[in-house]
């Protein structure tokens, strides 16, 4: 692999240069940490002493030892692919177009020239994918060629952008399932097995076309501006490291196999900390009978066990529009609580607050209860968040949710519209609860900007940024 050329931001000054393995491998390195992957310096030597026992020119054996050595979460495989295409590309431009002038690429060598492919008309060019799409060989170097020659959009003089798009608009071909259904029934009745099997056979070499075409695009900006500059745009954070205000609803739903174990961890911190916090009632015999060996001197004193149990849990959620995904999460976080607590109350409010425990009942579907909530809750007076006023009418109407067996989550940005903030009242409900603890979805640097009461909130009720899941995992590992 040393010696493949690069685009300028590769670090080496002046247009394109000679490129050596061991800088490659430590840009790729930095670039995964910079998309979020956690990789230890530790694991950069893992997969640099890897190298040296395969075959380099095996590009997939390439990517299996870095996959094998810094990738640790399935999740985390799309964006270490897409970062490896980048960093070590199956080609480049310039060595493709030399490759051509002399013989066909070894999956084309059956197909017709990839020179005739820059001159076939549209509707050559779509039969060769439908063939594609049915299964054979050669997808890569197609795709390449069709965004070489649809792809390039004029930039100005000596200069061109790469898209996708044009290349997907000229070949169309979410519009050959019908052509290539009939085909592959060939007569057969529709609607049964067959016709399910050849569908997701075809959407996914569809997707598969798409993925390569999106792939090249991306090689190719990153020869002409540097392969760092778009690295940086193509990875999106771990599902771990997206930032809950700005999640979306397929992220959500994505989100909902993380809630259910932190929910079960949260529970079992609290359990601890109860435990650790207040020990059992003398066990006097068995301290009587270990005096025995120090000439009846109780040196030592036992405890009787507490009986374990379940803690209870009230959680107060900030339900307005600027933490609305926030919220989402919080919500399904609080579904999955239900199951983890001896008893669960949940409030919502924006300046007045209401109980929704009875949207998320067992069973009951978590979008449908969200639709629910936000339809019927009473959360609502004149639609600006007013964090004082809520709390006083939580104390007023829900006061006695909070005992000396309850920990209290209170989740939100704690913006409160310039509004008086009810200081002795979160005291007041801080002080009634075994536990209090305040989650705010903003970063510690915007706390107490604008109308932020960050500060004065958290002298009271202990405070943490919570932005993502990774960092809501930090929390409940520190509640011990």
């Amino acid at each position: 692999m040393t010696g493949v050329r690069s685009g300028p931001a590769t670090g080496v000054p002046g247009g394109r240069a000679e490129v050596s393995l061991l800088d490659r491998h430590l840009g790729f390195v930095r670039a995964l940490r910079e998309a979020g992957l956690p990789v230890s310096p530790a694991e950069g030597l893992d997969a640099a002493r890897a190298l040296a026992v395969i075959d380099l020119a095996e590009r997939e054996s390439l990517r299996a030892a870095y996959a094998a050595t810094l990738v640790k979460r399935p999740s985390h495989r799309a964006g270490f692919d897409t970062l490896f295409d980048l960093w070590f590309p199956a080609t480049t431009t310039g060595l493709r177009a030399s490759r051509a002038a002399e013989q066909d690429p070894p999956g084309l060598r059956h197909l017709p020239d990839l020179r005739d492919l820059e001159t076939a008309e549209v509707p050559e060019l779509r039969d060769r994918l439908a063939g594609l799409l049915l299964g054979a060989e050669g997808m890569n170097e197609f795709a390449r060629a069709m965004v070489e020659r649809f792809g390039r959009q004029p930039a100005g003089p000596g200069r061109q952008n790469w898209f996708s798009y044009p290349v997907m608009r000229a070949l169309s071909p979410e519009t050959l399932m019908a052509r290539l259904l009939a085909e592959v029934l060939a007569g057969r009745e529709r609607g049964g097995l067959a016709e399910k099997v050849a569908r997701q056979r075809i959407n996914e070499n569809t997707r598969r076309f798409e993925d390569a075409v999106s792939g090249d695009v991306r090689r190719r900006i990153a020869e002409d501006s540097g392969i760092e500059r778009i690295a940086r745009s193509s990875v999106r954070p771990p599902l771990e490291q997206l930032d809950f205000l700005r999640i979306t609803k397929a992220d959500l739903a994505r989100l909902r196999r993380e809630v259910h174990p932190l929910a079960r961890r949260l529970a079992t911190r609290l359990t601890v900390k109860h435990r650790l916090g207040h020990r059992g009632r003398l066990d006097f015999r068995r301290t009587v009978r270990a005096s025995l060996s120090s000439g009846g001197v109780p040196l030592t004193t036992f405890n009787r066990p507490r009986r374990p149990h379940k803690p209870e849990l009230v959680v107060l959620c900030d339900t307005s529009d600027s933490v609305a995904s926030f919220a989402h999460f919080t919500l399904l976080l609080t579904y999955a609580l239900r199951e983890q607590f001896t008893k669960v109350r949940a409030f919502g409010f924006v300046d007045t607050v209401d109980e929704i425990t009875r949207f998320f009942v067992p069973g009951a579907d978590v979008a449908e209860a969200m639709t629910r909530l936000t339809k019927e809750a009473d959360m609502v007076r004149f639609g600006r968040t007013n964090y004082g006023h809520a709390l006083e009418r939580f104390v007023e109407r829900y006061g006695d949710a909070i005992g000396p067996k309850t920990s209290l989550l209170i989740l939100g940005d704690a913006r409160s519209n310039y509004q008086p903030p009810a200081l002795e009242t979160l005291r007041r409900l801080a002080g009634g609860a075994r536990h209090a603890y305040w989650l705010n979805p903003e970063p510690v640097a915007q706390w107490d900007s604008g109308d932020s009461l960050a500060t004065a909130y958290g002298g009271i009720v202990p405070m943490y940024e919570c932005r993502n899941a990774a960092q809501l995992a930090a929390f409940i590992e520190e509640l011990v």
